[in-house]
């Protein structure tokens, strides 16, 4: 049997410490925000308003999406006041340390607050994810919630050629490892509904039109991208025409 020598133990002690830090370090969920039924609320919330009141937090995978799902509803007879909170690169870690976003979130009377997280981030190995996105992200919802808003996530898409930073990677591939980090940060956040946004981009991909949403740096929305995330959002909020 291979012996483990000492500075390899001393490697894993240190980082199994790290890991049980950033699981100790998430901020408390509150009971009065666990167990509720989050497509039952959203609907009842969405039957309830004339307007409706919508706030995303993002970076600029949300700069032009807002402004689409806005003219989208209003062309099926929903109407919406949107807002964003949307600065290029930011993570949500960013935002919940940022004193403008936390007071849009408190004082402007939302529905829903749309919470989308930095592009890389839904990407990366599960526990890399839950270190950097997890806590933040509570933080936020505990705030939205407890200023009378629905949270939500905004699931996003892979970029076209894959992670530049993982060998072989794709597309599809990509999407996958965004899609199972939201379903996980949906869940450690109270059972968030997930605005499947990258499913949408990924079924358009398969059908051959899915470059077609980038622009050409391969990451951020085109035009149609950005009516495509619009279509999802109020599908998701309304229901399908």
């Amino acid at each position: 049997m291979k012996k483990i020598t000492l500075p390899l133990i001393k490697v894993l002690s240190a980082m199994a410490a790290c890991l049980l830090s950033a699981c100790s370090t998430q901020v408390p969920l509150p009971s009065r925000h666990r167990g509720i039924d989050a497509q039952g609320e959203l609907a009842a919330r969405v039957h309830a308003r004339d307007e409706l009141r919508v706030l995303f937090v993002g970076n600029s995978y949300s700069f032009g999406a807002p402004r689409e799902f806005a003219k989208l509803a209003a062309k099926r007879g929903h109407r919406v006041h949107v807002d964003q909170s949307t600065f290029g690169g930011w993570t949500l870690q960013r935002h919940a340390a940022f004193e403008g976003t936390r007071q849009m979130i408190r004082n402007g009377a939302w529905d829903v607050v749309v919470f989308q997280e930095f592009s890389e981030i839904p990407a990366l190995p599960p526990n890399q994810c839950t270190a950097r996105m997890f806590s933040p992200l509570r933080e936020l919802v505990t705030d939205a919630r407890d200023h009378g808003a629905i949270p939500i996530l905004y699931q996003t898409w892979g970029r076209r050629d894959g992670s530049k930073n993982l060998l072989g990677d794709d597309f599809h591939a990509m999407t996958q490892r965004v899609r199972a980090n939201y379903q996980a940060a949906s869940k450690n956040a109270g059972d968030l509904v997930v605005v499947p946004v990258g499913d949408a981009w990924e079924r358009e991909f398969s059908e051959g039109r899915g470059r077609m949403l980038f622009l050409a740096d391969g990451k951020h929305p085109s035009a149609a991208g950005n009516r495509l995330t619009a279509a999802v959002f109020v599908n998701s909020l309304f229901g399908k025409p």
